[in-house]
């Protein structure tokens, strides 16, 4: 006979609410916008107060930062978990993945929902939310990947948006994995669809058309291995599509975010781009900041599948500390990791064929303490600019912010203690990723997480990493962030379209007759206002004002004041002959 089972033992709700108070004591709060010393109280997932000399509740878990640094949660603006390609699928599913995401100090992600072939938006919305529900052990957001374009994806962007707590969508202009490009057509009537929505489009820009004809020129030279992947990838096939898609989006007035700029070129032309007064933000991932294209020639053919990905790192080698330069100069503004790793058995797919190489690598684990160590440590960024392009401006951006991105009163108590002082070295033996090659291998990071605070709970300190599946939550978004469409409401205003008023046309003129030749006419138009048979009187100059020279007399009555409002009465202070109440 089975034992009786033992009942929970239930927690009294004074000890409940204890479990979910955390003090920051002595540490030095850094914002986007501002640095100061003080202590932090949360409880119950939210910031409650930031200050000195604080009067907390008793049983909060104190924590010591005295030397460090209390920063926003990261925000990684693009993971792809469990994503599928060349019919294998990520090993990093939504739990092992943000999972990672919280052990290098990263609290919020921006995954991707990618419709299969024929599978509505909604449907494929529905199916991810299913799936990252219940294993996310942090809070996301989700990006639509438009993979067709009809009248029935119009529909259901606008359904997202306004009843599923999504801004943003993503297309491609090049063909990645199973990604298939949208012509300049289509994108140009995606543009003004998420103009109307207040949505934000995300772009990989790359010139397809470009890349089939350098892949074909590769593969006849019997390139097959991964180096002819960034052959057959020119810079100049990323830049020229920036610029493209940078173009499109003006003219239809909307605003553009282009995803993993990889080369000097695209991010040269979003810098000129932006100084010119495009709304366009660009995105650089730390595998761009700390490696270049070198790494496909090595004579290790897993080593090199090992950091493809698309666009490829660049040949240059000044690539890494120039895309640096301008991420700290606000010329790029945001990180993402791009994650999307695959073991070296799934690579191998494209073992005699890079083009069947699933594209990706990791990132999200080691996203925080990269970009420290190769912009902080390096002397190129500053700290609160560290926290702008981690978290802050894609919290913006995205239209989470102060929730996300800020150590403020009321923001969400995704909180990252950072220890500048900590010393890590990057080993695919150690990480939480689930993949079996690790492209910052061997790279020494000065600047680590202490301890990590995710929606109130400690997910990190000394004694490891501490995580619940499901413990994480779908963050909605809401469209028309300020930060983004701010310049492109008042543009609206101001360049609306409108007609030219003119005089009609008289003169020589080619008109199609009735057997379809073309013969010449003479155009007469009637002066303007005696189109409709107006009377005489009363008639407009050519140049639309009132004719002096006519009569204003109307056996009619009519005069040409008449669709003039009339005023109900007049107060002359000073009549002619003086005021009748005044004496002279």
């Amino acid at each position: 006979m089975a034992s009786a089972r033992t009942p929970l033992k239930k927690v009294p709700i004074h000890l409940q609410s204890a479990q979910l108070r955390v003090f920051i004591k002595g540490g030095r709060i850094v914002n986007d916008d501002q640095s100061f010393t003080a202590d932090v109280y949360i409880e119950d997932g939210v910031i409650k107060q930031i200050g000195n000399n604080l009067v907390v509740p008793g049983g909060s878990r104190t924590i010591d930062a005295k030397g460090k640094f209390i920063i926003p949660g990261g925000l990684d603006t693009c993971t792809h978990f469990e994503q599928t390609c060349y019919g294998t699928v990520s090993p990093d599913d939504f739990y092992s993945g943000t999972r990672a995401a919280l052990a290098g100090g990263t609290t919020t992600v921006i995954d991707f929902v990618v419709p299969e072939v024929n599978q509505s938006l909604l449907d494929a919305y529905k199916r991810c939310r299913e799936s990252a529900d219940a294993k996310v052990c942090c809070d996301y957001l989700l990006q639509v990947c438009l993979t067709d374009w009809n009248d029935k994806v119009s529909q259901e962007m606008e359904v997202l948006v306004k009843d599923n707590g999504i801004n943003s969508f993503h297309v491609f202009m090049a063909n990645v994995g199973d990604q298939r490009a949208f012509p300049e057509s289509v994108m140009y009537q995606v543009l003004k669809r998420c103009r109307q929505l207040g949505a934000l489009l995300t772009v990989h820009a790359e010139n397809g058309c470009l890349i089939e004809e350098k892949t074909k020129e590769v593969i006849s030279h019997g390139i097959a291995g991964p180096e002819g992947h960034v052959l057959s990838r020119p810079e100049e096939a990323e830049a020229e599509a920036v610029y493209r898609a940078i173009a499109l989006a003006s003219m239809v007035n909307a605003p553009v975010y282009i995803s993993k700029v990889m080369s000097r070129m695209s991010a040269d032309v979003i810098h000129e781009q932006r100084r010119k007064g495009k709304v366009v933000f660009g995105e650089v991932i730390p595998a761009a900041l700390a490696a270049d294209g070198s790494q496909y020639f090595n004579r290790s053919w897993r080593h090199a599948a090992g950091y493809v990905m698309s666009p490829p790192l660049r040949l240059d080698p000044t690539t890494p500390e120039y895309l640096t330069d301008l991420l700290a100069n606000d010329d790029l503004q945001v990180t993402g990791s791009d994650h999307c790793t695959f073991d070296a058995n799934q690579k191998a797919i494209g073992k005699d064929d890079f083009r069947k190489i699933p594209v990706g690598a990791n990132g999200t684990e080691d996203r925080l303490s990269v970009v420290w160590e190769k912009s902080v440590v390096s002397g190129k960024m500053d700290t609160n600019r560290f926290v702008a392009v981690t978290s802050a401006t894609a919290a913006k951006i995205f239209n989470v912010y102060p929730r996300k991105g800020r150590i403020a009163v009321g923001s969400d108590a995704d909180v990252v203690i950072w220890d500048p002082n900590s010393t890590r070295t990057i080993s695919a033996s150690s990480q939480q990723q689930k993949t079996d090659f690790n492209i910052f291998e061997g790279l020494t990071c000065r600047g680590a997480p202490s301890v990590v605070i995710n929606g109130g709970c400690v997910s990190v300190d000394e004694d490891g990493l501490h995580v619940t599946q499901g413990g994480g939550r779908f963050i909605s978004a809401v469209s028309g962030s300020e930060f983004v469409y701010g310049r492109i409401r008042e543009r609206e205003k101001l360049n609306k379209p409108s007609r030219v008023v003119r005089e009609p046309y008289s003169g020589p003129a080619l008109s199609y007759t009735s057997n379809g030749t073309l013969e010449s006419v003479k155009v007469v138009s009637p002066l303007p206002g005696t189109e409709k048979g107006e009377e005489f009187h009363n008639r407009v100059t050519r140049s639309g004002g009132r004719n002096l020279q006519d009569s204003s007399f109307s056996l009619s009555g009519a005069q040409i004041d008449d669709n003039v409002p009339q005023r109900a009465g007049m107060k002359v202070s000073q009549p002619p002959g003086g005021k009748a109440s005044s004496l002279w």
